[in-house]
């Protein structure tokens, strides 16, 4: 009796084991008919728009053929994509591509259509704010946030290799290398330092915001002083015994008196 009752026991763990993969099964290929079904329609209207728009100047012609490299990369992703996960990644070249056909409409002086989705990492990126041309190792490079006879070559922005790019237009593809190979060249920290350097893209905002936080944490650390006792920071001294303080939004240490405490 106890054998046929182990037995039974076996086969119903087998067979619910069995019934939870096939559930996890159906669960994955729902997931993959549905992403790609997702990304099926957003492939069909960036073909629409690159096959029916026809740049009229340099600009325009340059982010169209941008648009056409990253539709023909979404339509061999499609027919690889074995999971959601990759039918997800095909529809980010398809955003990727539809970027660059707004950046074409605009150049040409034309609606540039409904807002997109963002892309991973191009709002941490931010955008270009103002004109500027650089001198790198004996080269020029050349950034505007509008196409210019110099500035042709259009980047949606995003992360690159780990390294942030805003939107905007510039005089050549320098961040191609890096995103194909996955890694920057000897004089890229150089290149970023002086195209970016003091420009209100968002990139600097948000570093600036990350280091305040990080530096209230430090000085929350820090200051824990005992009654009486005295220290020197940032110029001026703090003499008296210290009951309450609290850090302000931006960083700013606003120190409470005792005598004004409540």
């Amino acid at each position: 009796m106890g054998s046929i009752l182990t037995l039974l026991v076996v086969v119903a763990i087998i067979a619910g084991v069995v019934w939870l993969v096939r559930q996890q099964q159906a669960t994955k290929a729902r997931e993959l008919d549905d992403a790609k079904t997702e990304a099926r329609r957003w492939v069909e209207r960036l073909g629409g728009q690159v096959l029916n728009l026809v740049g009229t100047n340099d600009a325009a012609k340059q982010a169209l053929a941008d648009a056409a490299e990253r539709y023909t990369a979404a339509g061999s992703q499609m027919d690889q994509a074995r999971s959601a996960a990759q039918a997800r990644g095909v529809t980010e070249t398809a955003y990727e591509g539809l970027y660059y056909v707004r950046a074409a409409r605009s150049a040409m002086g034309l609606d540039p259509g409904p807002e997109l989705p963002p892309l991973p990492g191009q709002q941490q990126a931010g955008a270009v704010s103002e004109a500027r041309e650089v001198e790198v190792e004996g080269h020029r490079y050349g950034a505007s946030p509008d196409p210019t006879g110099r500035n042709t070559h259009f980047y949606p922005g995003g992360m690159v290799a780990g390294r942030p790019v805003p939107r905007g237009w510039y005089s050549e593809p320098w961040w191609r290398p890096a995103l194909v190979g996955g890694a920057w060249g000897l004089g890229s920290a150089l290149l970023f330092t002086s195209m970016f350097s003091g420009m209100s893209c968002g990139v600097r905002r948000r570093v600036r915001r990350r280091h305040g936080r990080g530096r209230g944490r430090r000085l929350r650390r820090r200051l824990r002083w005992r009654p009486g006792r005295r220290r020197r920071r940032h110029g001026w001294r703090l003499g008296w015994r210290l009951r309450r303080w609290r850090l302000g939004r931006r960083g700013r240490l606003l120190l409470i008196h005792p005598h004004d405490a409540t």
